[in-house]
């Protein structure tokens, strides 16, 4: 499974970007896998837009990264309130980009005055992709104290997210004294900056690891890498090319107003210089020549005021033009213009590879390789997300392609769900019930159902129903007409549709009792071979992970035997959806810690489970903060196998688990799947009475993919 490495900015012109760039690099040159995702587009100040931001990966990598979530898509979902569904599409966008790579690199968002979600939505990225995070700063201040220090405090928003635990940050653009010649190669350039920088950074290391701060990368400012070509500054400006020249290769490292006389402004007249002058003025442009004739690599003459420079004079400087001095010319005054061109954007152009290249060696060179090439071969137990769960459901019940029965066929939310499933390829559904109903609720919630969700006549079809209704029933003493008017109710008759292998799976519960939903499936559907009860799980949705909860349903009292046996059905559905199951028998008391029947109960179905299924990592009595919380666990349980990591929490009895479920749910605003019955021969799935549209669509979901892997 890759590993997931979020990077995050601590504040805006960080160079996001750039360090992604490196990070894959690095992790390219130790030989791992990598793969790099920008999830979300984002456009404002300072940023690359997205189709700049491919062109970059494209230049430095072999990849060819998928296209980002639109900014305006991005806006309108959180418009909506549609956070969930959002980081469904990331979590797609993810896997995409995971398939062959042991590593993902995964761009965060950048704060800026037109995005102030972007903080909002890194950590929702966090928890969804369950990623490992690495924080960027730029130093703001020349004390390593301090800038450890504001690195920590922008670390500290993440503390929900890295668990306390030690902090991986790259500081960049740090400035050094590292030397930089123009005529240097990227190679030499990069490996110079190393050898220089490695000596003074051991006190932004040290000042780093006192905040509990692992330095991934100490990087240096090089002039080279904030050095745009001539070419950028003329498309910028929208400058008249007087003389080209060597536009593609100039580069602008400092920028002089010459306003002086020549023999004062000798100093302006450095390779790497752009000279900036009124177009009148000759001495310049004729000294700006002499020094290009002498083998010095002005980046450009940018002449300013509309003045255009004397004929004469640019016939007299023509060989010097020929060594690639490049002449532009704009309207505006010098000082203005000057302003305008230190104000420039000086992101790397699209096309620019040598800048490019530069920056990313130069990036890879400063992180700690060591630390990057063992991100593929550690183990690292990856917890599923909500988002990456419910895009996992989306994936298998669109694959699973199942036709799913609906008895509740005309109740406003089913019909909505039906036709979302419809939109979506989750499932093919059968609304049953009256035709009329069901089309006039359609109209009234303004829904469009789609050519795949099917209306079937429950009044018209009930009739062929009840001849195999009565040979099943037979041994009851069941007559025609009784079945007849037990066919009557429309989840009876879609039971029947079940059993008969006419539909795939029922849901229903949204009007009806759950008691109404089992009792026809448990007379005509029956229990798994394997199974002697039926009980439920619900997936719990929690912010950093998904955990399943059972009973809280079906059986008001199991005995200890049954317990275990819900345990063990319990620990198969996670395992089926994704979910390590490590599965903690719930109880008022940890271990022999207290006394009574109701804990014997437990410990006695502990160990009847574990007896039954040595494979699984069962314990218990357990107390629930000790199952979930890892500082309590090694306290009352520190040898358990289970203590402090739990995802499957199998409660006494019905009224502990529904009240906890409940409290869980409305208190923690979680969304609840289910309740997913297990052991029945065929998914019958019950729904609550105050079930969310959303909650009947993945139930629907969960169903279908039930029925796959009953065929499994």
């Amino acid at each position: 499974m890759s590993r997931c490495l979020l990077v995050v900015p601590t504040r805006s012109g960080v160079g996001l970007t750039s360090i992604c760039l490196g990070i894959v690099r690095a992790l390219d040159r130790a030989g791992v896998r990598f793969a790099l995702l920008k999830p979300m587009g984002q456009t404002g100040t300072g940023q690359a837009n997205p189709e700049h931001w491919q062109a970059i990966v494209r230049l430095t990598t072999p990849l060819e990264p998928p296209e980002p979530i639109p900014q305006a898509e991005v806006e309108r979902l959180l418009g909506l309130g549609d956070e969930a569904v959002l980081m469904e599409k990331v979590v797609q966008l993810y896997q995409e980009a995971a398939e062959t790579a042991d590593v993902v690199v995964v761009e965060g968002m950048v704060p800026s005055p037109e995005i102030v979600y972007s903080m909002q939505l890194n950590v929702a990225m966090a928890k969804a992709l369950d990623a490992e995070l690495v924080l960027v700063g730029t130093p703001s201040h020349s004390d390593p104290v301090k800038v450890a220090d504001d690195i920590d405090i922008a670390a500290r928003a993440y503390g929900e997210v890295t668990g306390g635990q030690v902090r991986s940050c790259i500081l960049n653009k740090l400035e050094l004294p590292v030397t930089v010649h123009a005529d240097r190669s990227v190679e030499s350039l990069a490996s110079n900056a190393r050898a220089v920088a490695d000596e003074h950074t051991a006190p932004y290391v040290q000042a780093l690891e006192n905040e509990n701060l692992h330095p991934l990368g100490l990087i240096p400012w090089l002039e080279e890498l904030d050095a745009p070509r001539v070419k950028e500054l003329a498309d910028e400006l929208g400058a008249e090319v007087i003389h080209e020249g060597s536009w593609l290769d100039r580069r602008i490292r400092h920028v002089t107003v010459c306003a002086a006389t020549v023999r004062n402004a000798d100093e302006a007249f450095e390779s790497g210089t752009l000279v900036i002058t009124p177009g009148d003025r000759d001495d310049v442009i004729m000294a700006a020549s002499l020094a290009s004739l002498r083998g010095v690599k002005l980046a450009g003459l940018l002449l300013t005021g509309g003045l255009r420079p004397n004929a004469r004079i640019l016939e007299l400087c023509q060989h010097a033009l020929e060594t690639g001095l490049p002449v532009l010319m704009v309207q505006e005054k010098s000082y203005s213009t000057a302003t305008t061109v230190h104000g420039m954007n000086r992101q790397v152009a699209m096309d620019d590879r040598q800048r490019s290249e530069l920056m990313v060696d130069t990036i890879a060179n400063h992180l700690d390789a060591e630390w990057l090439a063992d991100l593929a071969s550690s183990t690292r137990e990856q917890r599923l997300s909500a988002p990456a769960f419910r895009h996992q459901l989306i994936t298998l019940s669109r694959a699973a392609d199942k036709r799913i029965v609906l008895p509740e066929g005309d109740e406003p939310r089913t019909v909505t769900a039906a036709a979302i499933c419809g939109q979506r390829g989750l499932a093919r559904c059968v609304l049953l019930g009256d035709p009329d109903k069901i089309k006039a609720v359609a109209r009234s919630e303004g829904v469009d159902l789609p050519d795949n969700v099917e209306i079937l006549d429950a009044a018209a079809v009930a009739e062929r129903y009840v001849s195999p209704l009565v040979e099943l029933r037979r041994h009851k003493g069941l007559t025609e007409a009784a079945a007849a008017d037990q066919l009557e109710d429309t989840v009876v008759l879609g039971t029947m549709m079940l059993k008969l292998d006419e539909v795939d799976g029922l849901v229903s519960g949204a009007v009806h009792t759950t008691a109404n939903t089992i009792r026809p499936a448990l007379q005509l559907i029956k229990t798994a071979p394997d199974s002697s009860l039926v009980s439920s799980v619900f997936f719990m949705c929690l912010p950093e992970q998904v955990l399943v909860y059972g009973d809280c349903a079906v059986n008001p009292d199991p005995s200890a035997e049954q317990l275990s046996e819900i345990a063990i059905q319990s620990a198969d559905s996670a395992a089926a959806f994704g979910i390590k199951p490590r599965v903690a028998m719930i109880s008022y008391s940890t271990g022999s810690s207290g006394a009574g029947s109701d804990v014997e109960k437990v410990q006695q179905a502990t160990d009847a489970a574990k007896e039954k299924r040595p494979d699984l990592a069962i314990d218990g009595p357990l107390q629930y903060d000790a199952a979930a919380i890892r500082e309590v666990a090694a306290k009352k349980a520190p040898d358990s196998p289970v203590a402090g990591r739990a995802t499957v929490f199998i409660f006494p009895d019905l009224n502990t688990g529904n009240t906890t479920y409940k409290a869980v749910q409305r208190s923690a605003n979680v969304i609840s799947m289910g309740p997913m019955l297990q052991g029945l021969a065929k998914p019958v799935n019950d729904l609550s009475r105050g079930a969310l549209v959303e909650d009947i669509v993945f139930t629907i979901a969960l169903t279908a993919i039930q029925s796959k892997q009953a065929e499994a």
